[in-house]
């Protein structure tokens, strides 16, 4: 593969998480098995999020659909809640399908959700107490890339719609093949 990418590509790769947690039709969802034959973009975020969430979901969901179907159709976009308090399964779908409704939601209780970021390098979320009451929460900005068994770059908050069309037909060489029998 040739070219870089507009992300960080993390070297040595990361083991991919293993993890299973709750989707928004209600049943598990078990990251490793449904991600594998896949590039899964995987982030940890919350609806209620003003700013990075839904800028990194309309940029990726703009850049699915600007690259060829078969090729789109060999990504999956993972959000995981880093705030079940307020994000439901319901709150999740409807949230998501503002976006893709392809795209798919994750909820746990806080204390796995922290240990899968933990287990991925990322600095747990925390909540902030605003005035009345409200609350936002900080959270990992970047959407991490996960191909096979690793994850193998991590994209910032602002990577551009035309950064993702051009980087998503690169990351989809690197599925590995799948055995034959």
């Amino acid at each position: 593969m040739t070219g870089a990418y507009a992300g960080t590509v993390i070297s040595p790769p990361t083991p991919a998480p293993e993890f299973v947690l709750t989707a928004t039709d209600g049943r598990p969802w078990d990251f490793d098995r449904e991600s594998r034959g896949f590039v899964t973009l995987l982030y940890f975020g919350y609806t209620h999020c003003p700013d990075v969430c839904p800028v990194h979901m309309a940029n990726i969901a703009a850049a699915l659909h600007e690259i060829p179907f078969d090729l789109a159709s060999k990504v999956k976009v993972v959000f995981v809640t880093v705030d079940p308090d307020r994000d439901s399964t319901a709150q999740l779908r409807r949230w998501l399908d503002n976006f893709d409704p392809g795209f798919v939601g994750l909820r746990g209780a806080t204390v796995a959700v922290t240990r899968i970021e933990q287990a991925l390098g990322l600095a747990p979320a925390t909540a902030e107490r605003a005035p009345g009451g409200e609350y936002i929460v900080g959270h990992p900005a970047a959407v991490l890339a996960v191909v096979g068994d690793s994850v193998r770059v991590a994209y910032p908050f602002g990577t551009r719609q035309i950064d993702w069309a051009r980087d998503l037909p690169k990351l989809i060489e690197r599925i590995p093949a799948r055995p034959h029998g």
